[in-house]
């Protein structure tokens, strides 16, 4: 089943053609990758997932229902811009998402954290960027959401921070959730895609299995990522 259905979706600013009559479905279970340069529309296609861009044409379904505030309680979406208050410590941020979310779990949540070594004594102002990253996904990942969706994961942390975030990520999503995660780093975070959507200028240029790209065209992500787009980055 589909958890994600667009059809002909066209998104304008002005005249300018963010989307462009583009259709798509990810079913349950999948990991994908929405790569694309700059100014390619990936943005604007999130938002509309996340039901924070409500004036479109087309048709957009999460689980069959049309995207509305109703959807948002089986979205979870982590934007590249996350602002938690710097006054808090985590275990009130906690708080504030096992109010705000009926599907949070604090035990997955807890879990999560001592898996990247953070405690919940920690202020949100004492945090690295690698340890903002990790608090943020933690917070994402521990509701109990149909779909996923995270804007650049893992920019500006190590090396080492972002193989411990990935492997979060894997291990912290539900087997029959789906999971769309944009990226600039498509080298670092390519292993955890189960397929990729490519798109330019608000429409597809490729939809295939990371598995198809490797076995059929014996190409990576990253290389077939710079073969369509001339080296440009994600």
């Amino acid at each position: 089943m589909s958890v994600v259905e667009i059809k002909n979706l066209t998104k304008k600013y002005g005249s300018k053609t963010a989307i462009d009559d583009f259709s798509f479905k990810a079913e349950k279970g999948e990991v994908i990758g929405l790569l694309g340069p700059n100014g390619s529309g990936k943005s604007t296609l999130i938002k509309i997932l996340a039901g924070i861009i409500k004036k479109y044409t087309g048709e957009v379904t999460i689980d069959s229902q049309p995207v509305s505030y109703k959807t948002k309680e089986f979205v979870s979406y982590l934007p590249d811009r996350f602002f938690l208050d710097s006054n808090l410590n985590i275990a009130q941020t906690q708080a504030l998402f096992e109010d705000f979310y009926p599907d949070f779990d604090p035990k997955k949540f807890t879990d999560f954290i001592g898996q990247m070594q953070l405690d919940k004594k920690m202020k949100v102002s004492d945090l690295s960027k690698g340890m903002t990253e990790k608090l943020n996904l933690a917070l994402i990942l521990s509701r109990h959401a149909k779909l996923y969706i995270i804007d650049e994961p893992i920019a500006g942390v190590d090396p080492v921070a972002r193989d411990q975030i990935l492997d979060a990520i894997i291990e912290n999503i539900d087997e029959d959730s789906t999971l769309i995660i944009t990226t600039h780093l498509v080298h670092d975070i390519e292993r955890i895609f189960d397929r990729v959507v490519m798109i330019n200028k608000g429409k597809i240029e490729l939809d295939d299995s990371v598995e198809n790209l490797r076995s059929k065209y014996n190409s990576s992500v990253e290389d077939t990522y710079k073969q369509i787009f001339g080296g440009n980055h994600a």
